[in-house]
């Protein structure tokens, strides 16, 4: 492939370009709907001239849909969503293709803010969060949102909530797609993608057998429902516990022990945090788990165990392995925390397969096309994925697996249409 010469970033080692190369390649095989839509937009540049600036997590996945949105036209700059989920041969590999990345694995608060300004300062006319990072840097950013401001695309759920908090508050100063909710992202990319990377990551970090252990579930949202049924299919004791009476409901009627978080402490092995709320896990609860109980967080941000609140139980800690750090407590019992109570999923495995990211990356390309297209006639508020877009990925994607579907006929559509049932 004819690659552009290398461009500006900041990245761990350019030099592991060609092992990234090789991964973005392999991942590619699994995400055929992006492959579809690239050949498209490469013909008809539907993103010619489009300034996006993206943060996401630098993976292979990610690198896939960037060539995507390259092969459109769009002049794109990447950078990381979270500070321990880039794959830094891929970063090293999309310099090589001529798209600017900010983004080290491991990097500190300062560096990580460091790189979203990088981002910022390409005057993006389209932004593309993981955690609404972006957005947020520009409004709080003087004069950064401009006429040239289109629009935006959020990935998750935790980007979602603090949107719609900007826009019910007037804050928020140009529309956004909610990427999240469409039904070929959630159903799937949460509950599919997020239950088999985190109970990956965990294994990955920990070694442990899953058989027998009380693995405690904090939420049962999409996520959460995917955490419960991988951890349930590799022979966990699942305990679910909950805020939302109907979420609650629902995995009582899955067949999981629903219980308060105080009352599940006592009796937990490993502890998941899956809500994208504060202090989830927080000093009570801690005081109550049992000796080598192992906290790990999937939401978005790293506040969802109460990990000063640990701290200050606690008199030594150490490193036992990557991503396990043991906390010796002064009653002398040991808390295991994974990964900094980041996402665990990508700090310690390497985040969603790519089979499941089609589908989400395919959204985030084709609302990317579709924004660029409406240029400024929609007013700033959170917006649902169009359906017909929605339903365009669903689509391909069975093509892609070569299955077919019915459809109806005039008279079963004029039917269901219809007021006058039955006649």
């Amino acid at each position: 492939m004819k690659r552009n010469p290398v461009v500006h970033g900041d990245v761990k080692d350019p030099s592991l370009a060609p092992q990234g190369e090789l991964r973005i390649e392999w991942a590619s095989r699994e995400m055929p709907v992006l492959q579809l839509l690239r050949k498209r937009f490469a013909r008809k540049k539907p993103l010619q001239g489009a300034r996006i600036s993206a943060c996401l997590h630098i993976t292979t996945e990610t690198a896939n849909l960037a060539l995507t949105l390259k092969a459109g036209g769009a002049d794109l700059v990447l950078c990381a969503s979270n500070p321990l989920s880039t794959q830094d041969d891929v970063a090293a590999a999309m310099l090589e293709h001529g798209i600017p990345v900010y983004a080290i694995k491991g990097e500190d608060g300062d560096t990580y803010y460091k790189h979203i300004r990088a981002a910022l300062a390409h005057k993006p006319q389209i932004t593309i969060d993981d955690g609404a990072d972006l957005v947020t840097g520009l409004h709080k950013t003087k004069g950064a949102i401009t006429a040239d401001v289109i629009g935006g695309m959020e990935e998750t759920t935790t980007g979602i909530i603090r949107l719609r908090s900007m826009a019910k508050n007037g804050k928020l100063k140009y529309p956004i797609i909610a990427v999240n909710d469409a039904e070929t992202k959630h159903f799937f990319d949460n509950r599919y993608g997020t239950g088999q990377s985190t109970i990956d990551g965990i294994t990955r970090a920990t070694n442990i057998l899953w058989a027998g252990k009380k693995v405690v579930v904090c939420g049962y949202g999409w996520c959460g429902r995917g955490i419960a049924m991988r951890a349930r299919g590799m022979g966990a004791q699942v305990i679910i516990t909950e805020i939302n009476p109907v979420h609650a409901l629902e995995a009582v009627m899955d067949g999981y022990q629903i219980m308060p978080l105080l009352k599940a402490a006592r009796i937990g092995d490993v502890f998941i945090t899956i809500t994208g709320g504060l202090s989830i896990i927080d000093k009570p609860h801690l005081q109550s788990m049992k000796d080598g109980a192992i906290l790990a967080n999937s939401g978005h941000f790293n506040v969802e165990i109460n990990i000063p609140a640990l701290e200050s139980m606690t008199v030594k800690k150490r490193d036992i392995r990557p991503f396990v750090e043991e906390y010796n407590l002064r009653d002398g019992r040991r808390l295991y925390l994974l990964a900094d109570g980041r996402l665990i999923n990508l700090a310690a495995a390497e985040g969603h397969p790519a089979s499941v990211m089609d589908m989400s990356f395919a959204n985030q390309a084709l609302c990317a096309e579709y924004i660029f297209r409406q240029k400024k006639n929609v007013s700033p508020a959170v917006y649902p994925v169009p359906k017909a877009i929605d339903q365009e990925v669903g689509r391909l994607k069975l093509r892609s697996m070569g299955i077919n579907i019915d459809k109806l006929t005039r008279e079963q559509a004029q039917y269901l249409e219809s007021w006058e049932l039955g006649t």
